[in-house]
């Protein structure tokens, strides 16, 4: 099926005619990373998929835009790294267990053992310094492929290239939300146009272009604080003031010197060709001191995004190879150090204009510059010490070692039902806390530890100040979902976050998981027969659909010592995240399943799983009393020998919780205590949350009610 460097062969792929409309299920529309995920997700949730992209290769950021070192989080650090003093004993020692998807773990790992070194399978193949996990965008291509490979040879996937959008077809009711229903796009080599009509469709762009084409409310760019009620911004909307982007080059350091890259037209003429911009130093400072890190350096800028190496060594060799996608360092040196009054250089990122809310032909101007940028990067390089620098093309798929694609940063975003705020990410907000919001409806998680903005030359960029660092986050399924549109799932970087909170959502890690599930929210959709916003709407749907997730492995909420192979990972994730098991420690990650849980906790997590209401005489004036116990105690299950108080510190056994159940849930009580045991043990966070989700499960199948005299 794949043929050399990850291309896909003709065979499996489809090329409609000139005119011909296609009918299915679920239309993925673009080349992200996120819009293979999606397609993966919704294909392993059961659902045909049409995914039609603009290139051959699949994969966005690991492939087409030449960035497979992945942008990861300090939580997914190899344990071996991090130093023992540092250790969490309730840490897993795969972080990828907890931190991210069975899915996108399994993808990981592929990319480790497709690239061995020295024969051997180790955690970060290229070596990289900025990233956990490095390889070449080929090997990164053929594991993407793998995922697919059977579903296009079922036939249950259609993949299109070539082919971007050109209209986006809509149906309007009468007071009641858009509809969108399909998409009319162009074939980009036999420039014809051809139709896919679908029930869902994700957009999953890198530039949100679905949103502009059909002229659905979104934002560019910086808001204002009006817009969004962000305190740090200021008060009038920046458009302009977006992310900038780089087009990055895969070179090798080799054995011999080769012919340059030819300069680009314009070489020091053009503002943005010009090789004052330019550097091999990567100056870092420390203290009161700046350390100067030369170009082959292990800290310097070919080990920062390392791809492959012959050997396990932190030193760089001949023959290793690095992808250059390099931002800001200081350029010129006075004295051993950046001089004060020197230019802060960018590399080849491309902070001279923006692709969003401009021309066509405008965007296609912009990226050709870029890529110019990049290509002058090269040449100065190689005509400035380094002339053994060897682009290679034979692993971005072009002639001169410059990827496909620019790596995008910013899209244009969709109004959703929710926009995630820098107060939801930030950790100035969360004094004391390990995590940033938990989103009652969270469908995902991600981290990275701080806001990571790549600014262009517009004027007005907000800063942060001390609200750059992040805590890990949720992912809220009402970002996925436009306001006032039907049949459309936002994804990649066009879902409800804003410019400020983008910088951390668009990292790869949480790319996958932002496609991930709205390829599962699709096909649960389908599969019910409901709109999208109907799982946002009615709480029972949501709970199921984040039980499926969770099923499929899908984390929804940070917990570090919780395996997503572990057999009570759907309970412990969906209880945890909705708020119907409280967070016992909000200043660590751990869940610690192990540890007893208090009378209070469990009597109020059981209540509110039962939807209990107030009832009878009060509980006894304390801190932790809450109205939901009321209604357990006039049940006459206080089970202690004040009969009116709830002794709420306290552990509870698994005879009394056995006792619990029955008294309260009699006809159901056999299914939900199947297998527990009934002694005088603790009741565990684990055993807890093992019956409450069975009673939530058996609540999902049919009503439940009080055998006492409280329905609830």
């Amino acid at each position: 099926m794949v043929t050399a460097q990850g291309i896909l062969e003709e065979a499996v792929l489809y090329r409609p005619t000139a005119g011909e409309t296609l009918t299915v299920p679920v239309l993925v529309v673009g080349g992200s990373t996120a819009a293979y995920s999606a397609t993966l997700g919704a294909l392993q949730a059961g659902v045909e998929v049409c995914l039609v992209q603009p290139q051959l290769v699949v994969g966005g950021q690991f492939t087409a835009q030449g960035l497979p070192a992945s942008d990861d989080g300090k939580l997914l650090t190899p344990y071996e790294l991090i130093p023992p003093e540092q250790h969490d004993p309730q840490q897993l020692r795969d972080n990828e267990l907890f931190a991210l998807s069975r899915s996108q773990r399994h993808f990981r790992q592929r990319l480790r053992q497709c690239q061995p070194v020295a024969n051997n399978v180790i955690s970060n193949p290229g070596g990289s310094w900025v990233s956990h996990l490095s390889v070449t965008p080929a090997v990164a291509a053929a594991c993407l492929n793998e995922g697919i490979q059977n579903y296009l040879e079922q036939g249950l996937l259609t993949l299109i290239p070539w082919a971007i959008p050109a209209q986006v077809l809509t149906e309007d009711f009468p007071d009641q939300y858009c509809r969108v229903i399909g998409v009319e796009f162009l074939d980009q080599q036999a420039q014809h146009r051809f139709t896919v009509l679908a029930e869902i469709t994700i957009e999953a762009t890198d530039l949100g272009d679905l949103l502009e084409l059909a002229n659905l409310p979104a934002r560019v760019g910086q808001e204002s604080r009006l817009e969004t009620q962000e305190a740090v911004l200021p008060l009038e909307v920046r458009p302009n003031c977006q992310q900038a982007i780089t087009f990055c080059v895969v070179v090798e350091r080799s054995v011999e010197d080769c012919v340059p890259l030819k300069p680009p037209w314009g070489y020091e003429v053009e503002p943005w060709l010009q090789s004052q911009d330019f550097t091999s130093v990567f100056w870092v400072k420390q203290g009161k001191d700046w350390q100067g890190h030369s170009f082959y350096d292990p800290d310097g800028i070919f080990g920062y995004r390392r791809l492959w190496r012959s050997r396990e060594s932190h030193a760089v060799q001949a023959g290793d190879v690095t992808v250059l996608n390099w931002a800001t360092s200081p350029v010129g040196v006075d004295g051993g150090s950046p001089d004060p009054a020197a230019l802060l250089g960018c590399g080849n990122d491309y902070p001279f204009g923006v692709l969003v809310g401009v021309s066509r032909d405008q965007r296609q101007q912009e990226i050709q510059r870029a890529r110019d940028r990049t290509q002058a990067f090269v040449h100065y390089l190689q005509t400035h010490g380094f002339p053994e620098l060897k682009p290679r093309g034979d692993l971005t798929w072009t002639e001169d070692g410059i990827a496909l694609e620019p790596y995008i940063r910013e899209a244009r975003r969709g109004i959703a039902i929710t926009t995630i705020r820098h107060e939801d990410v930030a950790a100035k907000f969360f004094p004391g806390q390990a995590r940033a919001r938990t989103f009652v409806d969270s469908v995902g998680i991600g981290q990275y530890h701080y806001l990571d903005v790549h600014p262009n030359h517009a004027e007005g960029h907000v800063e942060l100040g001390d609200g750059h660092e992040a805590l890990p986050f949720t992912l809220p399924l009402s970002a996925l979902i436009p306001l006032d549109t039907n049949g459309l799932i936002l994804s990649s970087k066009s879902i409800g976050t804003t410019h400020i909170t983008n910088a951390a959502y668009r990292m790869h890690p949480m790319e996958w998981a932002i496609g991930e599930a709205g390829g599962h929210l699709a096909a649960f959709a389908i599969e019910q027969g409901v709109e999208i916003r109907q799982v946002v709407d009615q709480p029972n749907l949501r709970w199921q659909f984040q039980g499926r997730l969770t099923q499929q492995g899908i984390p929804i909420i940070w917990f570090n010592d919780l395996s997503h192979d572990d057999p009570d990972f759907a309970a412990i994730q969906v209880l945890s995240a909705t708020g119907l098991l409280a967070i016992a420690d909000p200043q660590t990650l751990n869940f610690n399943p192990q540890q007893p849980i208090s009378r209070f906790r469990l009597g109020a997590a059981l209540a509110k799983v039962l939807e209990a209401t107030a009832t009878g005489d009060p509980l006894p004036s304390t801190p932790l009393a809450l109205p939901e116990l009321e209604a357990l105690v006039a049940e006459g299950l206080a089970l202690d020998h004040h009969p009116k108080t709830f002794s709420p510190e306290q552990s509870i056994t698994h005879q009394e919780l056995a006792t619990w159940i029955e008294r309260m849930l009699s006809s159901c009580s056999g299914s939900v205590l199947a297998g527990f045991p009934v002694d005088q043990q603790a009741v565990t966070h684990r055993d807890a949350a093992r019956v409450l989700y069975r009673i939530w499960q058996w609540g999902n199948l049919q009503p439940l009610t009080f055998s006492g005299s409280s329905s609830l």
